[in-house]
């Protein structure tokens, strides 16, 4: 039976992760906490059979490495990672699986599919992208990593990448007009919504919505738990969860 250890367990999404272990027919090999520093993530990764972290960026690249050290896999739904860390990710994944993704949950991995396809059918230089996403008072990162998927999503659709396509956020006062072919992006913190993303795309005659909405987060801990199980089969290497899903 596979042995699934979690990085912050004592949080929100580790007692989740903990339960869905237990839901999917595994067994918890334990978690990292502040309050239990007997439990290093070498300790951790030593017991388990495959890791999941939900924690923060700055953690992230210590887990990652526990893990490389082990040789177990890693499953990352932390977001923030700055390019550097990211970049850190996928040398990492040249030692073992990884699945890092924005979102695991499945619906938003569909929406992402579509997005890159209408992007591709929708020039920027007559329908203009908009992502709006809203999150609850706590989260601390904006605009979201699922906002983001989104915005590469879409620039990949277009044959570029979000940096070259120019990003339009946090618009304040005298702006100027917006620019052709950028990606805008608006966060919104409110409350204690789970999780909420709107993909906008809009010319002069017509507009076109995407819109995922998270109601409970056990959905991202489901599908985490997943690509654990998922990755304990698989070579050294970087994943998403379309991977995870059978859609690459």
């Amino acid at each position: 039976m596979t042995q699934i250890g979690i990085f912050g367990i004592t949080g929100r999404m580790g007692r989740l992760l903990s339960e869905e272990t237990t839901a999917a027919g595994a067994t918890l090999a334990g978690g990292t906490s502040r309050s239990n520093p007997a439990t290093t993530p070498d300790t951790l990764a030593a017991a388990a059979d495959a890791l999941i972290d939900f924690t923060n960026a700055e953690a992230a690249i210590t887990h990652a490495e526990a893990a490389a050290r082990a040789g177990k896999p890693f499953v990352l739904g932390t977001s923030g990672l700055n390019a550097a860390q990211e970049a850190a990710i996928a040398e990492l994944a040249k030692r073992i699986p990884i699945v890092y993704a924005a979102n695991f949950a499945p619906g938003v991995n569909l929406i992402l599919a579509i997005a890159e396809r209408l992007a591709a059918a929708l020039p920027g230089e007559t329908y203009d992208a908009e992502i709006v996403e809203t999150h609850h008072r706590q989260k601390v990162d904006a605009p979201s990593g699922t906002a983001i998927a989104l915005g590469r999503a879409v620039a990949a659709g277009r044959n570029t990448t979000l940096e070259q396509a120019g990003i339009e956020s946090g618009r304040d006062g005298h702006t100027g007009p917006r620019k052709t072919g950028a990606i805008g992006f608006a966060a919104l913190r409110a409350g204690q919504v789970v999780g909420e993303h709107t993909l906008l795309f809009a010319s002069g005659s017509e507009h076109i919505a995407l819109t995922h909405r998270s109601f409970d987060r056990r959905v991202y801990a489901t599908g985490a738990v997943r690509a654990a199980l998922w990755a304990t089969s698989q070579p050294p290497g970087l994943y998403g969860m379309k991977h995870v899903l059978g859609m690459a």
